[in-house]
């Protein structure tokens, strides 16, 4: 994530800012150069104490909200390090190089909102290793021991990821909120480059997926339908959209779905994710 661009978009969304926390100001206005002193490790609680001074806390909808997006993060990161610690797993090379990014991403993620939530007067959840069982109750077995089958999982939990932030967004918004939406869509849109990336890479093993998702087809097998529900609509805004005129004739019913996330609720996310936690 870079914090350095949150800071940015916060100033847009609430020029007010700096005056909110004018003993902060030159923190603020000096950050950059912060930033080349400070270790990455630390940003994060960088940013987190400038929340409080900015927002002082907030409400309880909001921290449970970033606690449950701490959950599907948490979810993420300890399949990555799992993957990326296994030997033999994961082939070398790009293919290793890019999935060691991806779990030093969700391990920011993880620290990140660890931090906000605290920020803002709440109390985030902690989950060890121990607690997560990525066979999803055995209907993944071979997800630690078949490269393709990991990379399955990833794409899962990444496009359901994706519809996961897409559907908290709402609750975040709001003037009080700002900082915290901000924070969440740099964090969903990471995500989204992760989803894109992982489905690149299963391609290029053979496997029938474009980096976008195409009305509810996963590329993966009946074991994630789930997780596609609803990607089918061509209804956005009110606006059917293969009513509308492409280059050549109107938009497909293809390029209409793939144009567009789907958000999901929190209790679907829930329902898909729980097999993954012991």
């Amino acid at each position: 994530m870079n914090f350095q661009n949150i800071l940015s978009e916060i100033e847009k969304v609430d020029p007010e800012i700096y005056e909110r926390t004018s003993e902060r100001r030159d923190t603020f206005k000096n950050f950059g150069s912060i930033g080349k002193r400070v270790a990455l490790a630390a940003l994060p609680f960088a940013l987190g104490s400038i929340f409080q001074k900015a927002y002082g806390q907030t409400t309880t909808g909001v921290i449970g909200v970033l606690n449950f997006a701490l959950q599907l993060e948490y979810l993420e990161s300890n399949f990555y390090i799992k993957g990326v610690a296994t030997p033999g797993l994961i082939p070398a090379g790009a293919g290793l190089t890019a999935l060691t990014v991806i779990r030093d991403h969700e391990n920011a993620h993880v620290n990140f909102l660890r931090t906000a939530i605290t920020a803002a007067g709440g109390v985030p959840y902690t989950y060890t290793a121990a607690q997560f069982d990525f066979t999803a109750k055995g209907t993944f077995p071979d997800v630690f021991t078949n490269y393709s089958t990991f990379l399955a999982v990833a794409q899962a939990f990444e496009d359901t990821g994706v519809r996961a932030y897409k559907g908290q967004a709402p609750n975040l918004q709001g003037a009080a909120n700002r900082s915290f939406l901000t924070a969440a869509l740099q964090i969903h849109s990471v995500e989204g480059r992760h989803a894109s990336h992982i489905r690149m890479m299963r391609q290029a093993l053979g496997a029938p997926v474009k980096p976008w998702i195409t009305g509810v087809v996963s590329g993966i097998d009946s074991r994630t339908n789930g997780n596609y529900i609803g990607e089918d609509t061509t209804v956005q805004g009110g606006v059917t959209i293969t009513t509308l005129s492409g280059v050549n004739a109107n938009i497909s019913v293809s390029a209409a779905t793939e144009a567009f996330d789907e958000p999901l609720t929190k209790d679907q996310v829930v329902a898909l994710v729980t097999p993954f936690f012991a």
